[in-house]
């Protein structure tokens, strides 16, 4: 391994440079002198789009990485247009390139760097081609950070994280790299298998939709026959559910690479002027009860000619039609949890600890703050918690006042509507969903902290565990450190007084 200090010179072709965020010890990029905040210009004179064409580079053998120091290690924003020292040559979408202090290349041989990117795409995300009329991002209420209005529809993050896509701004050259490089398995958003309502539900821009032939999702599943799929159907009343539902079940259980199909209600907020209106399933109708009825004699059918049950409704239609939830085993492993497909049960199995004190040292007040549809199960789940001396628990719906009373799942609330459903001061301790913070993070969806929603609230704020036993845990320890740290409730100060 050697490196090369050059000459830069601008490129015939794009570049992507990609921010190197780590560098590990050791490896060959350190023997390279390279260090956090350089940047990958090309390989082997290529350029490089992606993490996942990085890797496929790599495994060419003998391949030369060329490097760029940047004068300033701010990064630029993807998404906003720019051009470079020639305006010739950088499309419009991506971030100039910036000066650089020092370019060099050095090569490796059948040898991995040593290099970690700040991003996976280095080409910048692939845009939705679709303006779906349950489209979550155009219902965004305004004043968040800029990635949560992203339109994103890109297949290599459906690959790398599980993300779901429509396919509807796939090319030619989309299609044959998914095949070429066994990108598998894909997370796929159906919806429903007939053509016409599907257009009618997901209004693709025709100027956005780069291949006719992307836009049929039947021919599409079938054109990524070596590629396995999981898919998704966003279920709209009276649109794509009943028989046009029955119609979409049975040809994707049709097709040998389709792994298994979820099923999931529409999610609406409170900002949807100037949209199509549509509606959702509520506690009040039949329509959840009716779906999962009728999705359970498909589940019975595949799993007696398949093995597997293929089709799964997801936790909110067992909540709103207040049906009791299927077993562990009944989840197959659980390979949709991240879209709502479970995650009450995977909650529940593990149970409360065997050995619970009878008492807690001092009196302490709870909430454990949810959103309005799990409440009433988490209410139940937690009531053996309430026979430990001392402990006030209450389960409390909070009332989302940023996306609207529609919206109700516990994963969408807040640090505002914590901030408006919880006095400050009247508990010792309040916790939160885990799955309001960003992952890795103590912030919420409105980039409130945790240390902030403390000082607010007066009172210790945690994330609850991800399930029931890992809560009672965390609840138990917040007994056990809190103490008057926050200054105790009036009712667990009046308590400690009772017991002194």
């Amino acid at each position: 391994m050697t490196a090369q200090n050059i000459t830069f010179s601008l490129p015939e072709t794009e570049i992507f440079p990609a921010r190197i965020k780590a560098v590990e010890p050791g490896g060959a990029a350190e023997a390279a002198g390279v260090r956090p905040g350089d940047m990958l210009l090309r390989m082997n004179g290529q350029a490089v789009t992606d993490v996942l064409a990085y890797r496929r580079i790599l495994t060419e053998g003998d391949v030369e990485l060329e490097l760029g120091r940047p004068a300033e290690l701010q990064p630029a924003p993807f998404g906003m247009p720019g051009i470079g020292r020639d305006k010739t040559w950088r499309p419009v979408g991506q971030p100039p390139l910036p000066e650089f202090d020092r370019v060099w290349r050095f090569s490796v041989s059948w040898e991995d760097p040593g290099i970690e990117f700040e991003d996976v795409l280095f080409d910048g995300i692939k845009k939705c081609a679709n303006k779906c009329d349950f489209c979550y991002v155009h219902q965004m209420p305004k004043g968040f950070r800029k990635s949560l209005y992203i339109m994103d529809d890109d297949y290599r993050l459906s690959f790398l994280f599980g993300s779901f896509v429509t396919l509807t701004n796939l090319t030619e050259a989309d299609v044959q790299r998914i095949l070429n490089e066994n990108l598998s398995p894909l997370y796929v958003s159906v919806h429903t298998t007939n053509q016409e309502l599907r257009h009618d539900m997901m209004n693709w821009w025709k100027l956005k939709v780069k291949d006719e032939a992307s836009v049929d999702i039947k021919g599409m599943l079938e054109r990524l026959s070596d590629i396995d799929l999981y898919t998704q159907v966003v279920l709209l009343p009276e649109r794509n559910d009943r028989e046009e539902l029955d119609h979409t079940v049975e040809y994707l259980a049709s097709r040998p690479n389709v792994i298994s199909a979820a099923v999931v209600p529409i999610g609406l907020t409170g900002h949807r002027q100037n949209l199509a209106e549509v509606r959702t399933f509520t506690r009040e109708e039949a329509e959840a009860r009716d779906t999962i009825q009728r999705l359970n004699v498909w589940r019975r059918r595949f799993l007696e000619e398949k093995g597997t049950r293929f089709v799964f409704p997801s936790d909110e239609f067992y909540l709103l039609a207040g049906e009791p939830l299927p077993s562990e085993e009944e989840y197959e492993g659980f390979p949709m949890l991240e879209n709502g497909v479970g995650m009450v049960r995977d909650f529940l199995t593990e149970g409360l600890p065997a050995d619970l004190p009878a008492a807690l040292m001092h009196p302490m007040k709870v909430i454990l703050g949810t959103g309005s549809l799990f409440a009433e199960t988490l209410d139940r789940a937690v009531e053996p918690l309430r026979a430990i001396g001392g402990l006030d628990l209450e389960v409390r719906a909070i009332r989302n006042i940023t996306f609207g009373e529609v919206t109700s799942v516990a994963g969408l609330l807040t640090g505002r509507c914590f901030r408006h459903g919880v006095t400050p001061g009247e508990a010792d301790l309040l916790v939160v969903p885990p799955t309001t913070l960003r992952y890795g993070t103590e912030l919420m969806l409105d980039d409130l902290s945790l240390t902030e929603l403390r000082a607010d609230l007066k009172m210790d704020v945690r994330p609850g565990g991800s399930t029931l036993g890992e809560l009672a845990r965390v609840i138990l320890e917040g007994a056990q450190s809190s103490g008057l740290q926050w200054g105790m409730s009036a009712h667990a100060v009046k308590e400690d007084r009772g017991h002194a």
